[in-house]
């Protein structure tokens, strides 16, 4: 599971939770995949991404120096912020952990990269 990917899941779904994000995430096994940087598209995606969101991932991947706790003005001309962003959000690849709901506590384990966030019946 890539990072960029973290950011957009909730527990939403879960019968009474009413925001379910951030997911508390724990990485167990984390891999380094390289990827070519694109400028353009980490600036496009930036407003789509809850920073405190990003920067807590940052901190679980131990990747938090190289991210400022708020997201700085002007961050389009950072290239090398854009690229530490780039190497957060798209080398770094979750092969275990897990994702906990900050309203229930309910954990959704991460295998092989792969999220499984299926809820049981009771819990819709």
């Amino acid at each position: 599971m890539k990072l960029s990917t973290y950011n957009f899941l909730t527990s939403m779904a879960i019968k009474g939770v009413k925001v379910g994000y951030p997911l508390k995430l724990t990485i167990t096994k984390q891999n380094v995949v390289e990827s070519e940087f694109n400028p353009v598209f980490i600036e496009k995606l930036l407003p789509k991404l809850d920073w405190a969101a990003l920067y807590g991932a940052a901190q679980v991947a131990e990747c938090a120096e190289d991210i400022p706790p708020a997201q700085p003005d002007n961050i389009a001309d950072n290239e090398a912020l854009l690229q530490k962003l780039h190497h957060l959000l798209f080398e770094i690849d979750v092969l275990e952990g897990q994702l906990e709901c900050p309203e229930t506590g309910r954990v959704f384990p991460i295998t092989n990269g792969i999220p499984n966030m299926l809820l049981n019946e009771d819990e819709v």
